[in-house]
């Protein structure tokens, strides 16, 4: 295993189990790295997360990443006390099975597995469907759905247990990388911006967002962006490395991991924004990406885009294998890359700057 150090917030993140509407771990994370350095902080009733620096500032910039994951919800125990559930985001149905997860209950966690019937006891035609959400279960080891009763409650949420592990050099892999390296993101920049000994010749307001709910639907996203009333907008996610085999560079582009935040362009994305991040990747050196999309994207950008008035948006991605996976794959030097773009960009806006065009 590589011994790559991984910041302790983004570590902490990683391990914070927050499935859609159940982020309660997540955001006590950012509460405990983040909030030290703002100048103003608080939560909202959707969950989301609102760090402010300089907050007489102007333009005013925000920053959102999502701190919202996959997850299974429980909807149903048997007789047996075999559990049924519902999926929370976009799964895969063909990985899910055979899965151990750890579910969220009033009393603590309860470590289960995914069960489904064995291949053994199938028909040939079986063996070649990809099971329904409703065929596979959940095995907490109970006797009878009282013992299970006991123990968890419908509405609980599960999580897969597979935590971090840096796998060579500065690439690791992670349950929830997508997207907890967009929340890392932005509260290390608000972070490291509030250290800056160019602190005062900073003009612009930061308002750093981890938001909530963003795999069902960009929810936080939307309501954090009127309350913040930005003018300028950085979204950052992660997005598809294209350099794996069965990944047809004619339909998705060119992407690799490690080669530096991959940033869009498109109708999502105001054509100022986008110049001026490649204009301060320039200036640092950074090497980066672009992905082309025709139309509002799947990310809180979308959102943000169309917040009260209009906000001039950028989004920036970071490049990811196995999307939606047990075990997404991510390059740790192009987070750092990002939080450095991030900065030099918050540090470049001038006063009275909105990027309309």
């Amino acid at each position: 295993m590589s011994t790559y150090p991984v910041p302790v917030f983004l570590a902490e993140l990683l391990h914070a189990r927050s499935p859609s509407g159940y982020e309660t771990e997540a955001q006590a994370v950012f509460d405990r790295h983040v909030k030290p350095a703002a100048d103003a902080y608080t939560g909202d009733a959707l969950g989301n997360r609102l760090a402010t620096l300089n907050p007489t500032g102007d333009p005013v910039l925000m920053l959102a990443g999502h701190m919202d994951e996959l997850g299974l919800i429980l909807t149903y125990v048997n007789r047996d006390g075999f559990i049924y559930f519902d999926t929370i985001g976009g799964h895969d149905r063909t990985i899910i099975s055979g899965r151990r997860i750890i579910i969220q209950t009033a009393n603590g966690p309860v470590h289960g597995v995914t069960g489904k019937r064995a291949i053994h006891l199938m028909e040939e035609a079986d063996r070649k469907k990809v099971p329904e959400i409703h065929e596979i279960w959940i095995d907490i080891g109970a006797r009878s759905k009282k013992d299970a009763l006991a123990r968890i409650s419908i509405g609980d949420v599960a999580t897969y247990d597979h935590e971090l592990a840096m796998i060579h050099g500065s690439v690791g892999t992670a349950r929830a990388f997508d997207n907890k390296v967009g929340a890392y993101i932005v509260g290390e920049t608000l972070i490291r911006l509030a250290k800056d000994k160019q602190r005062k010749k900073l003009a612009a307001k930061i308002v750093s967002v981890a938001t909530s709910q963003e795999e069902i639907g960009v929810r936080g996203a939307t309501t954090a962006a009127y309350a913040v009333n930005p003018h300028i907008a950085l979204a950052v996610d992660v997005g598809h490395a294209t350099d794996h085999p069965d990944c047809d560079n004619r339909k998705y582009g060119e992407t690799k991991l490690g080669g530096g935040p991959i940033l869009c362009r498109g109708a999502n994305i105001n054509p100022k924004i986008f110049a001026r991040l490649v204009a301060a990747a320039k200036k640092l050196k950074i090497p980066y990406q672009i992905e082309a999309d025709p139309r509002p994207t799947g990310t809180d950008a979308r959102a943000i885009q169309m917040g009260r008035g209009g906000v001039a948006t950028g989004l920036v991605s970071i490049p990811l294998r196995y999307m939606h996976t047990p075990s997404e794959l991510v390059d740790l030097e192009d987070v750092e890359r990002c939080v450095q773009l991030f900065v030099e960009f918050a540090k470049g806006l001038e006063k009275g700057d909105y990027a309309h065009w």
